[in-house]
């Protein structure tokens, strides 16, 4: 029987470029790639083509992470659209971040985000409506590198979580607002 990878890989369609009105990227869960996501036990995977969210079962290491080529010069801001399952567990005293950088090499800049809402909030957006906001420096600068990696993390308190479900992750150009 052959082993399957445990980690689920993004897959590229599920990455969508918006051009008009809010302008950047809509990376649906399918677009992430998802640290234990091929694992039943761990994460609900949707199907393809479907508007639902992944979901967490449990975890004790939250890595979700993507990555998108940027337009040099401009300003964006990411953010995730999250909500919490009624009987979500493990959230009360957890830090998680939301952490991104430009390049490989270049420099992490992260905000810790709140996931312990009240379980009836339903949907709702981390860090915040305005996003973890960043520059990608302008053509022709020695650090042409214009991909951004970005993720939510909670890998650190080693606690079981779960019951968050995510419906997508945005990188919004916000240059001139």
């Amino acid at each position: 029987m052959a082993m399957t990878k445990p980690h689920f890989q993004a897959e590229r369609e599920a990455i969508i470029l918006q051009k008009e009105g809010r302008r950047g990227y809509t990376i649906k869960p399918r677009g992430l790639t998802i640290v234990w996501g091929n694992d039943e036990r761990y994460w609900k995977l949707p199907k393809i083509g479907s508007n639902e969210p992944v979901e967490l079962l449990q975890v004790s290491w939250l890595e979700v992470t993507a990555t998108v080529d940027l337009e040099p010069g401009k300003d964006y801001a990411i953010s995730f659209e999250v909500e919490l399952a009624p009987d979500a567990f493990g959230w009360r005293d957890i830090q998680a971040f939301l952490m991104a950088k430009v390049g490989k090499k270049g420099k992490y800049k992260w905000t810790k985000v709140k996931l312990a809402q009240d379980s009836n909030a339903g949907r709702f957006t981390i860090p915040d409506s305005n996003g973890l906001p960043f520059t990608i420096k302008s053509a022709g600068t020695t650090d042409s590198d214009n991909v951004l990696h970005f993720g939510l993390y909670e890998v650190w308190s080693g606690k079981w979580k779960g019951g968050l479900k995510i419906y997508e992750a945005n990188v919004e150009d916000v240059t001139g607002k």
